[in-house]
């Protein structure tokens, strides 16, 4: 686990724009945290490092947004499928097939659907602070635990 603080917008976007060049595809993002907290934000960030230009919203009303980049991004939005069991946010979405098609899967409000997310996966808690917002990397496996420290290095 690790946390950092971001004292703007800019700073949590910059996050994302730092660990982008890191993913090589495949790999699954969690998202965590209240309403403002910067959890868009930094996907912007993110898409911007892998090459995204159009602009990154929320897929609310949509749950999966599709960009092209150096590699492909699922943007999904779980807040509207909460409640619903791992089989049914299959069926629904075909969540899992996203992260086969070697692009990277961001979910934000992963912890309303965490009984569908994969045991290997890095959760982002976005929380309120004082100075802005904390953001705490989780990673589950190896994998992730190589990327959580290649992103600290990057930002030393």
């Amino acid at each position: 686990m690790w946390s950092v603080m971001a004292q703007t917008a800019s700073e949590t976007s910059r996050l994302g724009k730092l660990l982008a060049p890191l993913l090589e595809g495949g790999e699954v993002l969690c998202l965590i945290g209240e309403l403002g907290t910067g959890k868009t934000t930094f996907v912007q960030g993110l898409a911007e490092g892998l090459g995204i230009t159009p602009p990154i919203i929320s897929p609310t009303f949509v749950l999966v947004r599709e960009y092209r980049g150096r590699l492909p991004l699922f943007h999904v939005d779980a807040y509207r499928l909460q409640g619903l069991t791992a089989d049914e946010v299959q069926r629904q979405i075909g969540l899992w097939d996203y992260a086969e098609r070697g692009g990277v899967v961001v979910i934000e409000w992963a912890d309303l659907i965490a009984d569908a997310l994969p045991d290997e996966r890095l959760d982002i808690r976005f929380e309120h602070a004082e100075t802005g917002r904390r953001l705490t990397f989780l990673p589950h496996g190896e994998r992730y635990r190589k990327l959580v420290k290649d992103l600290q290095a990057r930002l030393r």
